[in-house]
């Protein structure tokens, strides 16, 4: 027997704010890709959620190893620092994400939203 189903609102209200707190510059990507464009959808919202997440991490491992310096010395003798791929792989998910929405692609019309074809369609 199924369940009993609630309609829910078919155009829900646009969001705001992220749905997780996002550091310096996670905000400044959410709050400039929400400006430009009309991410409404779940998954949307999840990758663009993720992107910025994915910029802050990438900001974070940038500022320690400018602190550290690239290049570590070590019992062995001078190393790459250990954070370099990390924030080389967070800002390629970053990156990834955004291309993924379709936000790497030139509005073809000056109001919001994604442009046509470009990324989840439901």
């Amino acid at each position: 027997m199924p369940k009993n189903l609630t309609l829910v609102a078919s155009n829900p209200p646009l969001t705001s704010a992220p749905p997780r707190p996002l550091g310096q510059h996670g905000t400044a990507l959410w709050q400039s890709v929400n400006g430009q464009y009309a991410i409404e959808d779940a998954a949307g919202i999840e990758f663009l959620t993720t992107a910025c997440q994915a910029l802050d991490r990438a900001e974070a491992l940038k500022a320690q190893i400018d602190a550290d310096g690239a290049v570590i010395r070590t019992k062995a003798g001078l190393k790459d620092h250990p954070g370099l791929k990390h924030e080389t792989a967070a800002r390629s998910l970053c990156i990834r994400t955004l291309a993924r929405l379709g936000l790497d692609l030139e509005p073809l019309h000056g109001g919001p939203g994604r442009p046509p074809g470009a990324g989840y369609e439901g």
